[in-house]
């Protein structure tokens, strides 16, 4: 009977489940922009490489200590409140960001909206198991995967059209106020009342001494590196290679970073069909370490550069949804889901922070061939991890 009801509300709340993925986009646009506006920032700012990785790294300083408080906080504060909030600091970030006239408080913005995306990418997930069936869970996961890269393929390819990376900000400020009341809209509160959450200590020492959620947690901050050791200077990277124009560079970061959609959605249809997870992010790890190698170490630009960081993107999709839909399945008991999403979203943020501004650093000082250093040692360590995966999986099957 309760899975009936399960399956009734699934079929009829779609909406809700569109508009938290469609929150998650215009969180995600909220890094984007400052991918796509950093040679504005540069020229109008005059930063160098490093300080444009800490305008896109500055939110992983948030989630590397913050992922696990914030999934306690799905408990206390109730998951629909919670996205609202995130959401909220997110349009507030924005606008104060627009109005800095310099580099630090431009930074002390970014902090602020770092605050609000780990709640948002904390919350939305909570919010979407209890929105669909077991049955539809690796499907829904992998469509709310999807939200990085579109809404960095927004950003990027909506930037180049605005005069000022002002503009930028004041505009996303606006798109995130729209989306916060869309939420209050369509997302139905969770029938139990919030309770405020007293065991924080023993709900965080449970999750991190599960294997589980670690191995989830050092697989995602791997694919992370990967991921943001390229995506961070993808725009520059491609004008000094490409000799295009920012308008563009825009449109083929945009394709670049939205392939990766494909890939998103296309480990959802694989899982949905019982292929297994420890293998499939084996094999999308040794693609994109092959392809990211070649990008940075083949001293060629032009239509090969392009195919290879359009292959990088789209096969590297495979894990994100594969890691994320793996939570529930990994989590120590269901209660502890959001801590354990929150930990995973730890590693995705430590990625995140360690990718652009040591690989900025390294690009000033040994050129762009020391970026495949990056990638190369965490696609060989996320394929030294996956049979441990595997053997967990089996083991928590019976259990489940």
């Amino acid at each position: 009977m309760a899975m009936a009801a399960a399956f009734v509300r699934e079929r009829t709340d779609w909406s809700g489940v569109m508009t938290v993925v469609a929150a998650g986009v215009v969180a995600a646009m909220q890094v984007g922009k400052g991918l796509i506006a950093g040679p504005l920032l540069q020229s109008d700012l005059g930063l160098d490489l490093s300080a444009l990785g800490w305008i896109t790294s500055v939110f992983a300083v948030v989630g590397v200590v913050g992922g696990m408080a914030a999934g306690a906080f799905v408990t206390a504060v109730g998951d629909r409140r919670l996205l609202g909030i995130g959401m909220a600091l997110l349009a507030f970030g924005s606008f104060a960001g627009a109005a800095s006239p310099a580099f630090t408080l431009l930074l002390l913005s970014r902090i602020i909206e770092g605050f609000g995306f780990l709640l948002v990418v904390v919350a939305g997930p909570a919010i979407l198991m209890r929105l669909v069936t077991q049955e539809r869970r690796d499907l829904v996961f992998a469509l709310w995967s999807c939200f990085m890269p579109a809404g960095m393929a927004i950003a990027m390819l909506t930037g180049p059209a605005f005069a000022g990376w002002q503009a930028i900000w004041w505009s996303n400020g606006l798109l995130t106020l729209a989306s916060l009341a869309s939420i209050f809209l369509a997302v139905s509160p969770p029938r139990q009342t919030p309770r405020v959450a007293t065991r924080f200590r023993d709900d965080a020492a449970e999750t991190l001494t599960s294997r589980g959620p670690v191995l989830l947690f050092a697989l995602f901050s791997l694919y992370s590196l990967m991921s943001f050791t390229l995506s961070s200077f993808l725009p520059i990277l491609l004008i000094e290679r490409l000799q295009v124009s920012l308008g563009t560079v825009g449109l083929l970061s945009a394709i670049i970073t939205l392939v990766n959609v494909f890939g998103n959605l296309a480990a959802g249809h694989l899982l949905s069909r019982g292929f297994a997870r420890g293998r499939l992010v084996a094999s999308a790890a040794l693609l994109t370490g092959v392809s990211g190698l070649w990008i940075f170490l083949s001293p060629s630009g032009g239509h090969l550069i392009l195919a290879l960081c359009i292959l990088f993107s789209a096969i590297g999709g495979l894990i994100p949804a594969t890691l994320i839909s793996s939570v529930p399945l990994l989590s120590p008991r269901p209660a502890l889901a959001p801590m354990a999403m929150g930990l995973l979203m730890q590693g995705s943020n430590l990625g995140q922070l360690v990718g652009p501004v040591a690989v900025g650093t390294a690009i000033e000082r040994y050129g762009w061939t020391s970026g495949a250093a990056f990638i190369g040692a965490s696609a060989v360590l996320c394929i030294g991890l996956t049979p441990t995966l595997e053997r967990t999986l089996r083991e928590s099957r019976p259990e489940r």
